[in-house]
């Protein structure tokens, strides 16, 4: 620490809620035990227990006063005062000493806001599951909730999703996305409660990482892929090698999905496996010709469903614009 100015320095110590209590900075546990008091105003702070096993003298419950805090900086040739700071920051004590500042008429000791601890790419997510876990457990309706009572609100937010990337509203997008986000750590909160095969949403996580690294053994493993047809190739060995105890490669192709893309999905997996399972009909059912043009779809790298939907929407734009009056046509 720099020598205390004969004013004397406050530093108001600021942590985050998101990571373990007692993970500090080298530079706030330098400010904790130079200073001559460390005050905090919170008793149940998550820090305190820690400071205190670190040696560090804390003084909690104590109220922070602006004007008291820089008279006594100021004593004996200046002293060092650390704030061990609340999550939501010390509004009050800050105000105050804005205020004597900005009087010109008071000595101010030197002023540090130190932020001892930091939230991690992702931490917010923690906030996500920590109030999911708070809904579930105080609202009458969500605490009722099954893995079946939310089926229709999953499909729904996907569909709205795709709305939001099709029609390119990025706000509307990192909304969208939240709300599949919410589907996640709802279920896996129901699943917590299960009483025979309970699981949350570490659990899911777990299996996710587990999945990605396992997946890419050209980023964590001494395969190597420099195109994305290569990643593609990987991929899809993984995943056979995951999948070994199927015994069709129909297994795991979700029959409830949407026709279109449920057609181009099995014809994939039948190409893929060298399989020429398109029936060969002289019907022409329309079922079938659906089927046909799905299939063609897929083989030419074309989304079936995403095609369908750019269709409809020109269709849906034209007959808007058919439904004017004949002389505002064109306009």
């Amino acid at each position: 620490m720099n020598e205390i100015p004969e004013t004397g320095r406050i530093v108001l110590l600021t942590t985050t809620h998101r990571v373990a209590p007692g993970l500090l900075s080298w530079p706030a546990w330098e400010a904790l035990r130079t200073a001559d008091r460390v005050l905090c105003a919170d008793p149940a702070h998550p820090q305190l227990p820690y400071v205190r096993d670190a040696g560090v003298k804390a003084e909690a419950g104590v109220e922070l006063d602006a004007r008291a805090l820089v008279e006594e900086c100021a004593q004996g040739g200046g002293r060092s005062i650390a704030v061990l700071a609340t999550a939501e920051g010390e509004p009050a004590l800050t105000d105050g000493l804005a205020r004597l500042a900005g009087s010109g008429r008071v000595a101010m000791p030197e002023l540090e806001l130190l932020p001892g601890s930091y939230d991690l790419p992702g931490a917010r997510l923690l906030d996500a599951v920590q109030v999911m876990d708070r809904i579930r457990r105080e609202c009458p309706w969500s605490a009722l909730r099954t893995h079946e009572d939310l089926l229709k609100y999953g499909v729904e937010e996907v569909y709205e999703l795709i709305d939001a990337i099709e029609r390119g509203d990025r706000e509307e997008l990192r909304e969208e996305l939240g709300d599949v986000l919410l589907q996640v750590v709802f279920h896996a909160r129901i699943a917590q409660d299960d009483p025979e095969e309970p699981f949350g949403i570490d659990d899911v996580a777990a299996t996710l990482v587990d999945k990605l690294v396992n997946r890419h053994p050209h980023v964590f493993g001494d395969d190597v892929a420099e195109t994305a047809a290569e990643v593609e190739t990987h991929w899809q060995r993984r995943k056979s090698l995951e999948k070994t105890e199927r015994v069709s490669v129909t297994e795991g192709i979700p029959l409830g999905q949407p026709a279109l893309s449920l057609a181009a999905k099995l014809a994939g997996r039948a190409r893929a496996a060298g399989l020429d399972a398109l029936p060969q009909t002289s019907e022409a059912g329309v079922g079938y010709a659906l089927l046909a043009l799905a299939a063609q779809a897929e083989h030419q790298g074309i989304d079936p469903e995403a095609a369908l939907r750019a269709a409809a929407r020109e269709y849906r734009d034209l007959i808007k614009e058919r439904e004017q009056p004949r002389e505002q046509r064109g306009r």
